[in-house]
């Protein structure tokens, strides 16, 4: 593998988005220093040369791990010798890593300008739609127009915020009181801007496919090439609450989470999934990870129902976070790649301007 030479640090949300058009995106706790620190801590107890702000990290202390994601937390990781930063973190337009692209400065991650585009479920929903890929029937509920005019879309739907995290949010609504109440306190607490999305509920199975960048890959001890985007085998999500997957930080996808059989991967309608998701990945221009959650209709047809550009990346890589695989290294572990073998393959596939 092709990351002997590289020395990579990791980088974490270290302060909320800007809001977009009046769109806020909320800021998980933490700023995923967590999933950043297992990167890290994988990555470096496999020999790969990682920068870290402690010069001697403790092994449960996130923040000794990785560094905030700001012009002064970037400049310290390459003042420290790193020469490529892994964006465990949500990117928008002008975040401070693009100052540092046109400077021989590598990076794991997307194109910041793309993931501030395609973190919005309406623009991400309209390009995949207009590309002829399956979506849910979906509106924009602005507040003026919530306070002035009655619903004129069916019910049950799906409340969730514009530029989400997760499942943090979504909430099902079967009535015009349940919806009225949801929509009361998405508004009210400002915590998600001035729109939220409403999209008609899908009632089937739910599965998520991590969709992977073309490129060089280790694959059962050979090198393989992968010339297109392609995906790591789907996982079935159960146990819902409220039709609802519960976010992460609740409930460990371990415990209502399983990757698909190869009977169950083999069917006509997973594998035309996978090619529908990589076409997804391509008109998003993905340059790392993306991940992709589908769900079935009452007919039982699979619709794609929310791209992340920044799939979670936590993993079981340190003593304490033993049930913390996220639902790509769940996927990853199907192919016989362990959480670092996952971390190792991402890092070839590093870019740089």
């Amino acid at each position: 593998m092709n990351t002997e030479n590289v020395k990579v640090a990791v980088v974490y949300q270290a302060h909320p988005l800007p809001a977009k058009d009046g769109i806020v995106k909320p800021m998980k706790p933490g700023g995923y220093a967590d999933s950043g620190a297992d990167i890290a801590y994988a990555l470096k107890k496999n020999n790969t040369p990682v920068i870290t702000p402690a010069d001697n990290p403790f092994i449960d202390k996130d923040l000794d791990w990785v560094f905030p994601d700001t012009d002064a937390g970037i400049r310290h990781a390459i003042d420290k010798g790193a020469d490529c930063i892994w964006l465990n973190t949500t990117l928008y337009a002008d975040h401070p890593v693009t100052t540092y692209l046109n400077r021989g400065i590598s990076v794991v991650g997307q194109l910041p300008l793309l993931s501030e585009l395609y973190d919005d479920k309406w623009t991400t929903n309209h390009l995949l739609k207009d590309n002829g890929l399956p979506i849910p029937e979906a509106i924009l509920i602005h507040y003026k127009d919530y306070k002035q005019h009655p619903l004129q879309f069916p019910l049950p739907a799906v409340a969730k915020p514009i530029r989400g995290r997760g499942s943090d949010g979504v909430t099902l609504v079967h009535t015009q009181a349940e919806y009225k109440s949801v929509l009361d306190q998405l508004f009210q607490t400002d915590r998600y801007g001035t729109a939220v999305y409403l999209e008609s509920y899908l009632p089937g199975d739910e599965i998520t496919i991590t969709v992977m960048p073309a490129g060089t890959y280790q694959i059962h001890g050979k090198n393989v090439a992968k010339r297109d985007p392609w995906c790591l085998p789907a996982v079935r999500r159960f146990n819902h609450q409220n039709g609802i997957a519960p976010y992460n930080g609740t409930v460990a996808v371990i415990n209502n989470s399983v990757v698909l059989s190869d009977h169950e991967e083999a069917s006509m309608q997973v594998q035309q999934l996978y090619q529908q998701c990589v076409e997804a990945a391509r008109l998003v221009g993905l340059r790392a990870p993306i991940r992709i959650d589908c769900r079935q209709d009452q007919a039982g047809n699979y619709l794609l129902f929310d791209l992340n550009m920044k799939p979670n990346m936590t993993g079981a890589a340190r003593p304490h976070r033993h049930d913390q695989d996220s639902l790509t290294a769940l996927a990853a572990r199907k192919i016989g790649w362990s959480f670092t073998d996952l971390l190792e393959n991402m890092l070839v596939q590093r870019w740089h301007n």
